[in-house]
C-alpha cells in the first residue's frame, strides 16, 4: 500500500493519495513537501518509487527491502552522474511486548529524508506512523511544514511507544518475583530466564539506536536544521532513560534469580531435614526390630516367657520418645 501527502511550507495539506506519475512534478516544486509512506508495497511499487521517482542509491533500497539486523543512519551525497538529491537514510526499530508470549516483537521502519521529501518504508502497519499522519492532517505544532520535523515526530512516537512495552515488562518482573518467593519451581525458573533473555534483546535493540540518535544530537547532518537539534536531543534523552530502565530490570531479574536459587535451596534443605529427623526417630525401632527379627534356634526371651518382649517394646518406645523430646528442646521439630 502506498500513501502520499503533499504539504505546503505552512504545513497545510495540499493533496493526498497522489497519482504516481504526478509525483516527479510535485517533487520538483520547492514550495511543497512530499511524504510518501510505503506499507508492505509490491515489488513494482518499490521499484517505481524508490528507483524511478526518487532515484535512491541501490544499497539503501536493498537495506529497506531486506530486514536490517541493527539500526543505522547514512548520508548519501550525489556524485557525478547520480540522479538523486542529497538524503539521509535511516533504519530504526519499533518494539512491542506481548505478556502472553513474553517476547519483544520488533518492526523495522526505514526513512529517506531529503530537503523537501520524506519516504518511509515498513513491511507491517505501525501505530507511530498512523499517529504522526493524523498530527500532520490536523497540522499540530506545524509538524508537516518540514520533512525533518515529521522525521522527528516519527522518532519521538516510536520512542514513546517503548514505554507501554516497558510497563508490561515491569508487571511481568513483579509477578515473577512473587512466584520466585511462593512457588520456586521449574516453570518459574524458565519464566525468569525467558524474561532475562527478552531484556537482553531489548538492550541490544536500544544500544545501536542510541548511537544513531547521538549523531543527530551532535549535528552531523546538514539536512537536519540546527533549530530542530534540541528536539532530537529530547528523543535521545528519552531513549537514554529507557535504556537505564532496561538495565534496572536486568539487575532486578538477577536478584530474582538469586532469590529463586535461595528459596529452592531452602526448600531442598527442609526436605533433607525432615528425612533426617524421620530416620533418627525410627532408628531405635529399627535396631530393636532388626535384632529381635533374627530367626535363631534358641532365644532366651522365648524360654523365659513373654516378659522380654514387653521390655524390648518399652525400651523402643522410651528411646523414640526421648529422641522426639530432645529434638523439640533443640527446636529441630
Amino acid at each position: 500500500m502506498v500513501r502520499s501527502f503533499a504539504f505546503t511550507t505552512k504545513g497545510k495539506l495540499h493533496s493526498k493519495d497522489i497519482d504516481l506519475f504526478l509525483m516527479p512534478t510535485l517533487l520538483a516544486d520547492t514550495n511543497l513537501f512530499l511524504w510518501v509512506d510505503l506499507e508492505h508495497p509490491t515489488p513494482q511499487e518499490t521499484d517505481f518509487l524508490l528507483k524511478n521517482v526518487f532515484h535512491f542509491h541501490p544499497l539503501s533500497i536493498e537495506d529497506s527491502v531486506t530486514e536490517s539486523p541493527s539500526p543505522k543512519v547514512e548520508e548519501y551525497l550525489p556524485k557525478e552522474n547520480d540522479k538523486f538529491s542529497a538524503y539521509l537514510f535511516m533504519v530504526i526499530h519499533a518494539v512491542d511486548y506481548s505478556r502472553k508470549d513474553g517476547v519483544f516483537a520488533t518492526s523495522e521502519l526505514s526513512f529517506y529524508l531529503g530537503k523537501n521529501f520524506l519516504v518511509t518504508f515498513h513491511s507491517k502497519p505501525l501505530r507511530p506512523v498512523e499517529l504522526v499522519a493524523e498530527m500532520c492532517f490536523r497540522n499540530t505544532a506545524d509538524v508537516a511544514s518540514e520533512p525533518d520535523r515529521v522525521a522527528h515526530a516519527l522518532l519521538d512516537s516510536i520512542v514513546e511507544n517503548y514505554k507501554p512495552a516497558l510497563d508490561e515488562l515491569s508487571m511481568e518482573v513483579a509477578e515473577v518475583e512473587q512466584r520466585a518467593l511462593q512457588d520456586p519451581g521449574k516453570e518459574t525458573l524458565n519464566t525468569i530466564l525467558q524474561i532475562k533473555k527478552e531484556v537482553l534483546h531489548l538492550r541490544q535493540i536500544i544500544g545501536p539506536q542510541k548511537e544513531v540518535l547521538s549523531r543527530f544530537v551532535r549535528g552531523e547532518f546538514k539536512l537536519v536544521q540546527p533549530h530542530l537539534i534540541p528536539y532530537y536531543r529530547d528523543v535521545y534523552d528519552g531513549l537514554i532513560n529507557i535504556s537505564d530502565m532496561a538495565a534496572r530490570y536486568a539487575e532486578s531479574l538477577t536478584g530474582v534469580l538469586q532469590v529463586y536459587l535461595n528459596m529452592s535451596s531452602n526448600k531442598t534443605g527442609e526436605v533433607v531435614k525432615v528425612l533426617t529427623v524421620f530416620t533418627v526417630i525410627t532408628t531405635p525401632m529399627m535396631l530393636v526390630g532388626t535384632w529381635y527379627g533374627m530367626n535363631f534356634a534358641y532365644m532366651p526371651e522365648v524360654s523365659s516367657g513373654k516378659v522380654g518382649y514387653f521390655v524390648a517394646m518399652a525400651v523402643t518406645i522410651a528411646a523414640t520418645l526421648g529422641t522426639v523430646v530432645y529434638f523439640k528442646i533443640k527446636k529441630w521439630l
